[in-house]
C-alpha cells in the first residue's frame, strides 16, 4: 500500500521563505509589466553583455555556449551574461524548478511503494537511479536519485505523489511565474525532450537561487555520493552526474562547489547551472548548449566563468539583476528585513545514507523576518498545498 504524507509544517516553513518573498531583499516573486523607478535595468536578450570597467578581465576566451549568465546569488546581481532570455530546451536543469516546487511538500522520512501507474511514461533512454515497482522508498532517497542521478525513474514517482505528471508540470509553471521567470514553459516536469518546452539561462539561475535558500535543497544538490537502494534490500552507491561537484570523468572537483545540476538531451545539448562559495560570496553560473564539441566543454566553460567571476565580483559593475521591482521595492521598506544568504553546503564528500542528520552546519540569513513576509508566505504555502492534487494524468509526458 502506498503511503502518501502530503504536507509537513516545517517543509512548509521553509517553502514560505524559499519560494514567497522570501528575504525582504532577494528572491524573485511574481513580476508585473509596471514597477517602481528603481526597478532593475532589464537585460537585453541578445548579445554578451558585461560592464567594461578599468582593472577588470576580459571574459574568458573560448565561449561556446548559445546562454549563459554568471550572478551573486547573495545580492541578486547579474555580473556578465549571453543571451540570457534565450529561449532553449532546458534538459535535466528543469529539475531545479521541479525541486523548488514539490519538494517542501513531503517529509524526507515519508514511504512510497511504488506502483506500475508512477514509472508509467519514462521516456527512451532516460537517465534512471533504479527505482523499482513493488519497492518501498523513502522520499529522501528519491530526491538523491533526482539530484545525484538525475533518475526520471524517481522524479516521475515524485511527480505522481504530488497529483501527476501534468498536475505537477501545471504547478511548476505556476511557481515559475510566481519567480518572474517569464522565459520557461514546462511540458515535462524531469526536463525530458518535450514539443514547445523551454527555459533560458536567466530563469534557470533564478530557480536554483530560490533553491539554495531551501536547506534540503542544498543538501541533495551538494551531496557528491549517497546510498541507494536496492531490490534486494541492500544499498548500491551512486556518484553526482555533476562532474565538478563529484570530481570525475577528467574534471577536478571545483573548490567551494555546491551544485547544483547538470543535464543533456540530444536537443537540449549539454546543460548546467553551477553555484559555489569562495571568501564570502555565492556565485551561479548557468551554462546552456556549449557549441564548441570538446569533451567537458559545458564545464570548462561553467569553471571559467565561475573564475572570472570570483576574480571581478567586487570589482564590476552589475548589468542587471534577478532581484524583481518587489524586491526593490522592499529594500526602501521602513520595516526592513533579513539580507538572503544562501545555506551552507556540506563539506565536500559528505555522503547520505537513510535520512540520517546532516552533520554540517547550516548558516540562514541574517536579520528578522516581518509579519508581512510570513503572511505572504503562509499564503504561498497553502497554495503549493492545494494546487496539483488531481489524479495523475492518462497520458503522461516521457520523462
Amino acid at each position: 500500500m502506498a503511503i502518501d504524507v502530503r504536507f509537513s509544517k516545517k517543509a512548509g516553513a521553509v517553502a514560505a521563505i524559499a519560494v514567497a518573498g522570501v528575504s525582504l531583499t532577494s528572491i524573485p516573486t511574481a513580476v508585473h509589466a509596471e514597477g517602481p523607478a528603481n526597478r532593475p535595468p532589464a537585460l537585453d536578450r541578445r548579445g554578451v553583455q558585461v560592464a567594461a570597467a578599468p582593472g577588470i578581465p576580459k571574459l574568458p576566451a573560448g565561449l561556446s555556449a548559445l546562454s549563459w549568465t554568471v550572478a551573486d546569488a547573495d545580492s541578486g546581481d547579474v555580473l556578465a551574461a549571453k543571451d540570457p532570455h534565450r529561449e532553449l530546451a532546458p534538459a535535466s536543469t528543469l529539475k531545479t524548478l521541479f525541486a523548488v516546487t514539490v519538494l517542501p511538500k513531503f517529509p524526507a522520512g515519508a514511504v512510497r511503494q511504488v506502483s506500475a501507474e508512477d514509472l508509467d511514461g519514462i521516456g527512451a533512454g532516460s537517465s534512471l537511479v533504479g527505482v523499482e515497482e513493488g519497492e518501498h522508498y523513502q522520499v529522501a532517497d528519491l530526491w538523491r536519485g533526482v539530484f545525484l542521478r538525475s533518475g526520471n525513474d524517481a522524479v516521475h514517482v515524485l511527480a505522481s505523489m504530488n497529483g501527476g505528471w501534468e498536475a505537477t508540470a501545471q504547478e511548476m509553471q505556476e511557481t515559475a511565474r510566481e519567480l518572474g521567470a517569464r522565459d520557461t514553459t514546462v511540458k515535462s516536469p524531469d526536463g525530458y525532450d518535450a514539443p514547445g518546452q523551454v527555459s533560458s539561462a536567466y530563469d534557470l539561475t533564478v530557480f536554483a537561487r530560490a533553491g539554495l535558500a531551501n536547506e534540503d535543497f542544498v543538501r541533495y544538490c551538494s551531496t557528491a555520493r549517497a546510498e541507494f537502494p536496492t531490490a534486494d534490500g541492500e544499498y548500491t552507491e551512486i556518484e553526482n552526474t555533476n562532474r565538478l561537484l563529484a570530481g570525475s570523468h577528467g574534471m577536478e572537483r571545483y573548490p567551494g562547489i555546491i551544485g547544483v545540476k547538470n543535464g543533456y538531451t540530444t536537443n537540449a545539448g549539454n546543460t548546467l547551472i553551477a553555484a559555489a562559495q569562495r571568501d564570502g560570496h555565492t556565485l551561479l553560473v548557468t551554462v546552456m548548449n556549449p557549441q564548441s564539441g570538446e569533451n567537458n566543454g559545458v564545464y570548462k566553460e561553467a569553471r571559467a566563468l565561475l573564475d572570472w567571476g570570483f576574480n571581478n565580483v567586487e570589482k564590476v559593475q552589475p548589468i542587471s539583476s534577478l532581484r524583481t521591482a518587489r524586491d526593490a521595492a522592499d529594500e526602501d521598506d521602513d520595516a526592513g528585513g533579513g539580507d538572503f544568504r544562501p545555506v551552507a553546503a556540506p563539506a565536500p564528500d559528505t555522503e547520505a545514507g537513510d535520512g540520517s542528520p546532516w552533520r554540517s552546519s547550516v548558516a540562514l540569513w541574517s536579520g528578522g523576518i516581518g509579519a508581512a513576509v510570513l503572511a505572504a508566505g503562509a499564503a504561498l504555502t497553502w497554495r503549493l498545498r492545494l494546487r496539483g492534487r488531481g489524479t495523475p494524468g492518462e497520458a503522461d509526458r516521457k520523462g
